[in-house]
C-alpha cells in the first residue's frame, strides 16, 4: 500500500490542490531531468546521434509497461490527443451511411475529428448520453452498448468521463465492437497512470494519452498505442526519422519508401525532443514504480470517509464501481448555488474544477487528509 508521496513534489503549501485532472504538479525528479536536459544544449557535441533514437525508445518502453504490452513498437510519441486521434481518423475505414459512436460531452479533442470525418464521408456521429440520476454509470454503459450496431464503424470515448468521472465498461464495449466489426478508440488522458489499463484485456485499436495529467509528464508530450488494425496505415505527416534505416545518417539522401515497424510511422516529427522526453521518461518510470493499481487504491482510501459524509449531506456522487477513485464528480444538493460554492473555494485557495453543475475532485498520491479537510470545511459551510 502506498503512503503519501507529497515530499516528492514542490507543492505550494498556501493552496489546496485537488485538481490533477486539470494538470499534475511536477515531480522534483522530473524537474531535475529537465534542467539537466536543457544544459546539454549548451554543448551540442554532448548530444550523440544515437540520442535521436534511444530517448524515443526509452519512453516507448516505459509506457508499454504502464499499459501492459510487450509490443513496444506499437507505441508512438505524439504531441497531443488531437494529433493521435487525427491519425486514427485518417486510417479508419469509413463509408457513407456508417456511424461513429461517442459519449455525450466528451472532451473536444476526441470529438472534432470524428465530426469532420462523418461530414466528409456522408456518415453520422452518434452522441450517447443519459440523464442525471441514480445509477448514471450503469445506464450510460447500457446506452452505449445499445448504440453499437451493424452501421457502427468506430466507438471513440474515454475510460472515465472527464466531467464527472463515470467509468465506462471498456471490456464489454470492446466485445460489442468486435461483434459488429467496429474499431474502439480510447482517449486515456484522464485515466491512464492513475487507473489500471491493460491493453491485453481491452485490446483497443488505439489508445491516445496526453502526458501532462495523470502520467505527470510535461505539456506538449503524449503517447499512443496503435493496434493491429492500424498496421500499414498512413501517417498524417512524413518525417525522416520514421523511415527504415533512418539511424544511418550517411544514407539519409538515399530516400527510403519503407517505414519503421508498426506504430513507428505514426510518431510526430522532431519526436526526439532532448528536453521533454527525458522528463516524460522520468515521470513514466515513477508511475510504473508506484503502479496505477496502487495509486487508485490510495485515492480510494483517502476519499472514502469524506465521500460518505458528503452523501449524508445530500451531495450527489456515483457509487463505487460506476466511477474512478482518482476523479470524482460532486453534484450539489438542492438549494446550493454553484457560484456561491466557487466563490468560497476561491477565497480559501482550494483548487478543484467546475464542469457544468459538477465539482470535479481529482486527488493523487501527493494529497492527504488535510487537503480533504480544507475542502470539507468549505462544503460543510455552504450546505448549512
Amino acid at each position: 500500500m502506498l503512503n503519501c508521496q507529497r515530499s516528492l513534489f514542490q507543492l505550494d503549501e498556501s493552496v489546496t490542490f485537488l485538481n490533477c485532472a486539470y494538470m499534475s504538479p511536477q515531480l522534483k525528479s522530473v524537474e531535475a531531468a529537465g534542467r539537466h536536459a536543457v544544459s546539454l544544449k549548451n554543448a551540442p557535441n554532448r548530444i550523440a546521434p544515437d540520442g535521436f533514437f534511444s530517448l524515443v525508445r526509452q519512453v516507448k518502453t516505459a509506457f508499454a509497461q504502464t499499459i501492459n504490452t510487450e509490443e513496444v513498437d506499437r507505441i508512438a510519441v505524439i504531441p497531443s490527443v488531437s494529433y493521435g486521434i487525427a491519425t486514427v481518423a485518417k486510417n479508419l475505414p469509413f463509408r457513407e451511411g456508417q456511424e461513429i459512436v461517442v459519449a455525450a460531452e466528451q472532451f473536444p479533442s476526441n470529438y472534432y475529428s470524428w465530426e469532420q470525418l462523418a461530414q466528409e464521408k456522408g456518415g453520422k456521429l452518434i452522441s450517447v448520453g443519459v440523464s442525471e440520476g441514480p445509477d448514471k454509470g450503469h445506464r450510460w454503459n447500457e446506452a452505449l452498448l445499445a448504440a453499437i450496431g451493424p452501421k457502427t464503424a468506430a466507438v471513440a470515448l474515454s475510460h472515465v468521463h472527464w466531467v464527472g468521472g463515470v467509468l465506462f465498461d471498456l471490456e464489454a464495449i470492446r466485445q460489442k465492437t468486435l461483434e459488429v466489426g467496429a474499431w474502439l478508440i480510447i482517449d486515456g488522458t484522464q485515466s491512464v497512470g492513475a487507473l489500471p489499463f491493460d491493453v491485453q484485456k481491452i485490446q483497443p485499436d488505439a489508445l491516445i494519452c496526453a502526458a501532462y495529467k495523470w502520467l505527470m509528464g510535461p505539456y506538449s508530450t503524449g503517447v499512443a498505442y496503435y493496434g493491429p488494425a492500424m498496421d500499414g496505415g498512413q501517417p498524417i505527416e512524413e518525417n525522416w526519422i520514421n523511415r527504415k534505416g533512418s539511424d544511418d545518417f550517411r544514407n539519409l539522401i538515399n530516400y527510403q519508401p519503407a517505414y519503421l515497424p508498426l506504430a513507428g510511422r505514426y510518431c510526430m516529427g522532431e519526436q526526439s525532443n532532448f528536453v521533454l522526453l527525458p522528463m516524460l521518461e522520468t515521470a513514466l518510470q515513477q508511475i510504473n514504480a508506484w503502479q496505477p493499481s496502487r495509486i487508485q487504491e490510495y485515492c480510494a482510501n483517502l476519499n472514502r470517509p469524506y465521500l460518505e459524509e458528503l452523501l449524508e449531506m445530500g451531495f450527489n456522487i456515483l457509487p463505487e464501481g460506476q466511477r474512478g477513485h482518482h476523479l470524482v464528480g460532486l453534484g450539489l444538493p438542492d438549494g446550493v448555488d454553484m457560484e456561491m460554492v466557487q466563490a468560497a473555494l476561491t477565497a480559501h485557495k482550494i483548487l478543484v474544477s467546475v464542469r457544468g453543475q459538477t465539482i470535479r475532485i481529482a486527488p493523487n498520491v501527493y494529497n492527504n487528509a488535510q487537503d480533504w479537510e480544507q475542502l470539507m470545511g468549505v462544503l460543510r459551510k455552504v450546505k448549512k
